[in-house]
């Protein structure tokens, strides 16, 4: 008789104990396992052990107390509900053993199969499939292989090495022409690798494999490859992952069996039907590792009608359950349909967001659970260009297309060449037969995954579907040989270093280059396609889903633009302003020279001469810039970077002189200009002379850009339009500083505007530390905040952001101390914190005080949700991610506000 459980931390719970709402406890296949066995769909009866489990294990490096205990109740009650024991020799229980963590990780962790099966039990298989040899050593090979490679580290091409023997020794290229004595031969030869790098023979104890694959399972979480995909995917590493024990059914009993994924709708496109693969005479792990090529779902119906029908069904009640695409995996056993999971589908980004207007449309969710569906790393997709064609590109081959996206690059051959040359700023394409967990590295690395094997649910497919790369699957024409670097297909051989181009859309493979074009999402925002008069599901969504999120959002969205082009931009793409206008990018190229002469300046008429000729220039430049966003806010940042970034550099500069010297040539200018910049010379300049130290240190300065603001200003005013300019004093860190400027500019102010109607605000840009933690003080003078994130988490960090990226971040995220720099996203415990103490004390003591963000931060989904919650009024960001911005605002209002109907 079995232990009791111990009642005070329960790990283990039947399928019928759980449910779809468990997934941190059960992982998303146990908690999907429970929903499907409570909905009394044919789910094999099996077992879960939580992620409570695992991450004790993980802790402790053994199994809490109570877990055998507990794994033994449940085999027991699963042995009664059978009628078979686990591995008898007569009528053997056997089991998988699979990994499934709360997210999604495709072929991440482990999963063992025909756990149970020994040199004994493989006869009383044979026994109960009637006969059948040839599928019980079959299974038990793949056991010996599945059970080698992950519990014990086996490596996996030694297996593969010794079933290609064996074909070859049988004259095929087929592992299904393989025999029942075919099989037992193979047996013996993995049993002899397995002793080989084991020092042990296959372990014959049922409950010991058991035991050793739930281990496998919990360490698999830690594994090299799962911790990478977590990073790319942005999956907190502290979840561990559930094991769920499951009965097996056979999808290798004969031609009335095998085994298959489908998908309620289309995971490429969105599009409503029927998609899915099917495997005859097959176990699941072929499928997903893409080692035969399927047949499409639809064949099903001509192969087995009833468990077609019965799929179909099943299908159509999960999706309307899970009101969502549902992705499912299931086995027939001798004409018996069973379900081996369910979840929500990863999808690409165009089926996101189609999926989601249909589900509105099909009254099944609502516009607010629409907007949550999608995300603005999924618009950024969608956004950018795809192939142009013409007659004079053909494709070479064509593929499924797995995962849309135009991409081109250097073909390569493995994982470790697409790091080290996409290391050197290289595009590639990762070509392989079929891709696995270890070519995780690769594909991030890649612009594009090729494969000659798979389909639309093999490993290639999925991964890439996640990581929104562009993926051609099952290119079968093609013929890959790793070991020799090429490839052959229609007569020519294609070798490492070659150019191809594949479209993860058609599935079509060409060679060479090929150009690209806009995508239709981004003609739609700037307005050359009109979504109520244009065949395109995709671009009918996105608008729909964008109305409505900019309705709910409550965070404007403006731009950085420099240029009256980039402000136009911006305003097709939704800008409601501009957030950052850099008046140092003014001063370069022809301007150079009179910026020269600005520091050069020894006296105060030969640097007023040298403002006097930079102001009309500004002044055109503002007024280029008003015109554009004619009624809306436009922030100018007075010069910010340190002087010295407009001359040439202090050594090379020396050099030059010291040379020209030596020839005797006339070098008084040269001689001054070294001087000067020897004058200004700093060991760390962006902690030195620049923003408002620049502004209080030459006279004129800010009083010539505020003069042209202003003059700028009034005469687009005159010529009909509304000019709303905001002056942003940079890198102020005492409330004295900005008083000073502010008196300054508001002389100048009064005198420029006159009665002319035009408001200029003026405020800073809170950047500094102590900018932040005095901003009730610097509130006394500022009409708004403007938080400049880039150099705000600069030297919150102590960090160079011009160094630091290549000098260290790498180590940083591969020790887990980044999940992701904080240049990209905000950093919400530091840097976050800085940004809320002073938006509460700016508006405590100035309530009308105008909040915004303008560093790169404003254009990042996570950082933009931050922003809601801090409560800014604006958040501002390249043109580009103007459309993201506004989508993500609109998720951060549904999110927060209650009104979703999740």
């Amino acid at each position: 008789m079995a232990a009791q459980e111990t009642v005070d931390h329960k790990y283990v719970y039947d399928f019928a104990e759980g449910n779809k709402e468990l997934k941190e406890l059960l992982g998303g296949k146990g908690a999907n396992l429970a929903e499907m066995t409570n909905l009394g769909l044919p789910v094999p009866p099996g077992f879960t052990i939580t992620t409570e489990a695992c991450k004790a294990y993980l802790a402790t490096g053994r199994e809490p107390d109570g877990l055998a205990d507990q794994i033994e109740t449940h085999l027991e009650s699963l042995e009664r509900q059978m009628g078979r024991r686990l591995g008898d020799p007569q009528d053997p229980l056997l089991v998988s053993v699979r990994s499934g963590a709360k997210f999604s990780m495709p072929g991440m962790m482990e999963t063992v199969l025909n756990v149970g099966l020994n040199d004994r039990s493989v006869v009383g298989l044979s026994n109960q499939a009637g006969g059948n040899d040839r599928f019980a050593w079959d299974s038990y090979r793949r056991l010996i292989q599945m059970f080698g490679k992950t519990v014990c580290e086996v490596p996996g091409e030694e297996f593969e090495h010794a079933l290609d023997e064996a074909k070859r020794a049988k004259g095929t290229t087929n592992d299904l022409d393989l025999d029942a004595d075919d099989l037992r031969g193979l047996v013996d030869a993995y049993k002899s690798i397995f002793l080989k790098h084991t020092g042990r023979d296959f372990p014959q104890e049922p409950r010991e494999q058991l035991d050793l694959a739930i281990r496998a399972v919990f360490e698999s979480w830690n594994a090299e490859r799962a911790v990478l995909y977590r990073r790319q995917e942005r999956i907190p590493a502290d979840l561990g992952t559930a094991v769920n024990v499951v009965t097996m059914v056979f999808g290798n009993l004969g031609p009335d069996s095998g085994t298959g994924v489908a998908f309620t709708r289309d995971p490429g496109s969105g599009a409503q039907g029927i998609y899915g693969d099917y495997l005859a005479n097959a176990q699941g792990e072929d499928v997903v590792a893409g080692i035969r090529n399927t047949v499409p779902l639809q064949e099903l119906e001509r192969l087995d009608k009833k468990s077609y029908d019965e799929l179909l069904g099943i299908m159509a009640r999960l999706e309307e359950h899970y009101k969502d695409l549902c992705d499912i995996e299931f086995t027939i056993e001798r004409g018996k349909l069973w379900m081996l999971q369910t979840r929500v589908g990863k999808r690409t980004a165009a089926a996101a967001f189609v999926i989601a207007g249909q589900l509105v449309d099909e009254g099944l969710i609502d516009l607010d659970e629409a907007l949550h569906r999608v995300n603005g790393a999924q618009l950024a997709q969608l956004m950018f260009p795809r192939f142009r064609l013409d007659h004079e590109f053909e494709p070479v081959a064509k593929g499924i297309g797995a995962s849309p996206g135009a991409a081109s690059g250097k073909v390569v051959f493995t994982s470790a060449r697409a790091v080290e040359l996409a290391a050197e700023g290289e595009s590639v394409i990762l070509v392989r037969r079929e891709t696995n967990p270890d070519d995780l590295n690769g594909m991030i690395a890649a612009q594009g995954i090729l494969t000659s094997r798979g389909g639309k649910t093999s490993h290639a497919a999925v991964v890439a579907r996640g990581m929104g790369k562009t993926c051609v699957s099952g290119a079968d024409d093609i013929e890959v040989n790793v070991p020799a670097k090429r490839f052959t297909v229609a007569g020519q051989t294609v070798t490492e270093g070659d150019v191809v181009s594949i479209d993860g859309t058609t599935g079509k493979v060409y060679l060479g280059e090929v150009p690209v074009m806009p995508s239709e999402v981004v003609q739609y925002f700037e307005g050359s396609l009109d979504p109520e008069h244009v065949d395109n599901a995709l671009v009918r969504a996105v608008h729909r889903i964008m109305s409505h999120a900019d309705a709910k959002r409550q965070l404007a969205v403006r731009t950085n633009a420099d240029t009256g082009a980039d402000a136009a931009r911006a305003r097709r793409f939704g800008a409601e302003g501009i957030g950052l206008c850099r008046t140092e990018h003014m001063f370069l190229g022809d301007r150079r020279e009179l910026v020269e002469k600005l520091i050069l300046a020894r006296t105060d008429d030969e640097r007023e001469s040298a403002l006097a000729a930079l102001l009309p220039l500004q002044r055109d430049d503002f007024k280029e810039i008003f015109r554009e966003m004619d009624g809306l806010p436009v922030t100018v940042r007075l010069i910010d970077p340190p002087l010295h970034e407009f001359l040439p550099p202090l050594e090379q500069l020396a050099v030059n002189v010291a040379v020209a010297q030596e020839r005797g040539e006339d070098v008084a200018k040269e001689e001054a200009l070294l001087a000067a910049v020897r004058r200004m010379h700093e060991e760390n300049p962006m902690l030195g002379l620049r923003g408002v130290r620049l502004g209080l240190v030459i006279p004129g300065l800010f009083a010539m850009q505020v003069r042209a603001i202003a003059e700028a200003a009034v005469s687009v005013t005159r010529d009909g339009a509304v000019a709303k300019p905001e002056i942003m004093v940079p890198l102020v860190g005492a409330v004295q500083e900005l008083e000073t400027v502010r008196a300054e500019a508001e002389k100048i102010i009064a005198e420029v505007v006159g009665d002319s109607g035009v408001e200029v605000l003026i405020g800073t840009m809170i950047e500094v530390p102590r900018a932040a933690l005095t901003a009730g003080q610097i509130a006394e003078a500022a009409q708004f905040f403007s938080f400049g994130t880039n150099d705000l988490t600069q030297m919150a960090w102590g960090f160079s952001r011009d160094d630091v990226e290549g000098a260290f971040f790498w180590r940083y995220l591969e020790l887990g101390i980044f999940g992701i720099s904080p240049f990209e996203s905000i950093d919400r415990d530091g840097v976050g914190r800085l940004v809320r103490i002073a938006a509460e004390e700016g508006r405590a003591a100035r309530p009308e005080l105008k909040l915004g963000v303008c560093g790169e931060h404003g254009g990042d989904p996570d950082s933009v949700h931050f922003f809601h919650e801090v409560g800014l009024d604006y958040v501002s960001c390249s043109p580009f991610r103007v459309p993201v911005a506004r989508l993500e605002a609109g998720r951060a209002a549904v999110e927060t506000d209650g009104s979703d109907s999740r």
